[in-house]
């Protein structure tokens, strides 16, 4: 199934953005388990900027940061302590922005489980897995209806255990399992069988989940 996944992701052409805003890049670390789980991380209670939201290791670009890669694996080494050499890129998705106006580019990399991983308690207060079969097999708790002017998201809200994973994490998600695994899933149609959750107030921060972004 892993390897499948990098073939499928490798020639995929990933949408990218020639927006002039601000970068920023995460990494969904992929667990290569007999099971394979995705590791995901949530932003300390006590900030005041998306605090106990869930959100997959990244940040912003720094300016010595030679390409967006490099930005994506330094964070997730500042993060939770994942050193680069554990991590075998296996391809990137499209950019996305965030609703404060940061252009993020996902990336996707396999790790070997039970590394050493430890949260940077300053920004993180849980790294968790989930199973990646609860996303392939779409168990949504819920779709939030985002509406970008005509257009209209619908966008996955996944529990896992006492985390919610939503917004611009799930974004990424429904593309990861569209390309990388021949998912029937998007965010232009409403998937059947779900309760439809619509968030009418535009300052909710559906897109702003995202370390930084």
């Amino acid at each position: 199934m892993l390897e499948k996944l990098h073939e499928r992701l490798q020639a995929h052409t990933p949408r990218k953005l020639g927006l002039a805003l601000p970068q920023a890049a995460v990494l969904i670390p992929v667990v290569d388990r007999p099971e394979p789980t995705l590791l995901f991380t949530r932003r300390a209670t006590h900030l005041k900027q998306h605090g106990g939201q869930v959100a997959f290791p990244g940040g912003k670009r720094e300016p010595d940061d030679p390409d967006l890669l490099t930005t994506a694996l330094r964070e997730a080494q500042e993060e939770i302590a994942l050193a680069p050499r554990h991590v075998t890129l296996l391809g990137r998705l499209g950019d996305l922005v965030s609703l404060h106006g940061i252009r993020v580019t996902p990336f996707v990399g396999l790790i070997p489980p039970d590394l050493p991983l430890h949260p940077e308690l300053g920004e993180l207060d849980v790294i968790f897995e989930a199973p990646l079969a609860m996303f392939l097999e779409d168990r949504r708790s819920h779709t939030d209806v985002i509406s970008i002017g005509q257009r209209s998201l619908y966008v996955p809200s996944y529990q896992a255990g006492e985390h919610v994973i939503w917004g611009l994490s799930a974004m990424m998600l429904v593309e990861l399992l569209a390309v990388g695994f021949g998912q029937s899933i998007s965010l232009d149609r409403p998937p059947p069988d779900s309760r439809l959750n619509y968030r009418l107030d535009a300052r909710q921060p559906v897109f702003g989940d995202e370390r930084d972004a």
